[in-house]
C-alpha cells in the first residue's frame, strides 16, 4: 500500500472513528446528565427556552482524542502532548463552570497560563506574519506576544459564538475540513489526522445539537473550550506550517481571517459594541450575530446555515483573490467584509423598527384627527 493510500484510509478511520464514538457517547452522556440533573436552564440571554443536558464537550472530547490516537497509525504525535495536556486543562475548566460557574477572570487567567505553556512548550508561535502592515519575522518576544493574543481570542471567540444551535460545532466543522483539506495537500499527515478526527466528532454533535428532539444536547463551555484551543492551535500551525509541495499555497495571515471569520468578527463586534456602551467586554448580552438573526425571525438551524455558507464563501474568495491582491489587500478586504455582513442584521433590525415607529406615529395621526378630517 502507498504511502498516499494509507493516508486517505488513515483519514477516513479518523472521520469513521471520531464520529461514532462521539455518536454512541451522546446518549449515555445525556443519560447521566438527567439523573444528575445537569441541565442548561434557560435565563433572559438564552436563545433556547427548554431544558437540555449540557457536557456534550465530552463526546467532542473522546471522540477526537480517541480517534487521533488510533487512526494517526504509525504517524509520529510526539509534539500533540502539549496539545493534549491543554485541552484537558481547558476541559476541567469548562467542566467546572459548566456545573458550579467559574469567574470570568479566573476562567481568563488559566486560559493565559495555557496559552503560555502552548507558546513556550509547545512552540506554538507566529514566528513570521509574511508581510502582513510591514511585518516579516516577528521576533521571540512580539511573537510569543502576539501567539498567546491569537490563542486566548480564538478560545474566546468559539465560546462566545456557541449561542444557537449548530453554530459553534457547525463553524468548527467547516474550519477543520478547511484545515484538514489544506494540511494534506501541504504534506502534513498528522494534522491532516487531526482534522478530520475533530470534523467526524463535531459531526456527530451536530445531528444530536441540531435534529434532537428527546435527546437534544448543549456543548457546553467543556466544548467549547476544547474546541477553541484545538481550531486555535490548528490556526498557528497552518501559519508556520512549511508546505512540502511547492505548488500549494502557504498558510497566510489573510487566509487565516477567512477561514475564522465567524468567530472573530462577531466576537470583536460584540466588544465593540459592549466599551462603546461603557460596559464590560466580558458582560454578556443579546448583541451577536446569530442573535440579531433570531429577531429578522430565522430559525436556529437557517441561522446557523447561513452564517456557516457566508463563512464558506469568504474563504473561497480569499482564495480566488489573494494571489492577485496579497496578504495585506486581502486580509483588509476580508476583514471589512467580516464587519459589513456582521452588521447587516443589526441594521435590518434598525431599519424594521424605524419602519414600524415611523408607521405607528402616522396611525396615531390619523386617530387625532376630527371624524369628517378622516381620510377615506
Amino acid at each position: 500500500m502507498s504511502s498516499n493510500t494509507a493516508l486517505l484510509v488513515n483519514i477516513f478511520f479518523s472521520l469513521t472513528i471520531g464520529f461514532s464514538i462521539a455518536y454512541f457517547s451522546i446518549p449515555i452522556i445525556i443519560r447521566i446528565a438527567r439523573v444528575k440533573k445537569l441541565f442548561d436552564v434557560p435565563n433572559e440571554r438564552s436563545a433556547t427556552k427548554i431544558v437540555v443536558p449540557t457536557l456534550g464537550g465530552i463526546s467532542i472530547l473522546i471522540g477526537f482524542v480517541i480517534s487521533l490516537l488510533i487512526a494517526s497509525g504509525k504517524v509520529n504525535i510526539d509534539c500533540l502532548k502539549y496539545l493534549f495536556a491543554a485541552i484537558f486543562v481547558m476541559f476541567s475548566v469548562g467542566l467546572k463552570d459548566d456545573l458550579i460557574g467559574t469567574s470570568a477572570v479566573r476562567k481568563l487567567l488559566i486560559e493565559l497560563a495555557v496559552a503560555f505553556g502552548l507558546v513556550l512548550l509547545g512552540n506554538y508561535r507566529l514566528t513570521d506574519l509574511h508581510g502582513l502592515f510591514g511585518i516579516g519575522q516577528t521576533g521571540y518576544i512580539f511573537g510569543t506576544i502576539l501567539s498567546v493574543i491569537a490563542l486566548v481570542g480564538i478560545i474566546n471567540a468559539f465560546n462566545l459564538i456557541d449561542g444557537i444551535d449548530g453554530l459553534a460545532s457547525g463553524t468548527g466543522i467547516l474550519v477543520s475540513l478547511t484545515y484538514g483539506v489544506w494540511f494534506l495537500n501541504a504534506g502534513d499527515p498528522l494534522y491532516t489526522i487531526a482534522c478530520f478526527s475533530l470534523a467526524g466528532s463535531l459531526g456527530a454533535f451536530f445531528l444530536f445539537n441540531v435534529f434532537g428532539k428527546t435527546n437534544k444536547i448543549f456543548m457546553g463551555d467543556t466544548g467549547s473550550l476544547i474546541l477553541g484551543t484545538i481550531l486555535a492551535v490548528f490556526t498557528i500551525h497552518f501559519n508556520e506550517f512549511i508546505p512540502a509541495d511547492s505548488n500549494v499555497m502557504e498558510g497566510l495571515p489573510a487566509l487565516s481571517l477567512a477561514i475564522m471569520i465567524v468567530p472573530v468578527i462577531d466576537t470583536l463586534r460584540v466588544f465593540a459594541i459592549r466599551i462603546y456602551r461603557r460596559r464590560s467586554p466580558f458582560r454578556a448580552d443579546m448583541n451577536h450575530i446569530h442573535h440579531q438573526l433570531l429577531r429578522i425571525g430565522l430559525s436556529h438551524l437557517n441561522s446557523t446555515l447561513l452564517i456557516i455558507l457566508i463563512n464558506g464563501l469568504i474563504i473561497i474568495l480569499a482564495l480566488s483573490i489573494i494571489n492577485v491582491l496579497g496578504n495585506n489587500f486581502t486580509f483588509l478586504m476580508i476583514l471589512g467584509l467580516g464587519f459589513f455582513l456582521g452588521n447587516l442584521p443589526f441594521e435590518i433590525i434598525k431599519y424594521r423598527e424605524k419602519r414600524s415607529a415611523t408607521a405607528g406615529e402616522s396611525e396615531n395621526s390619523r386617530d387625532h384627527l376630527l371624524p369628517d378630517e378622516k381620510l377615506v
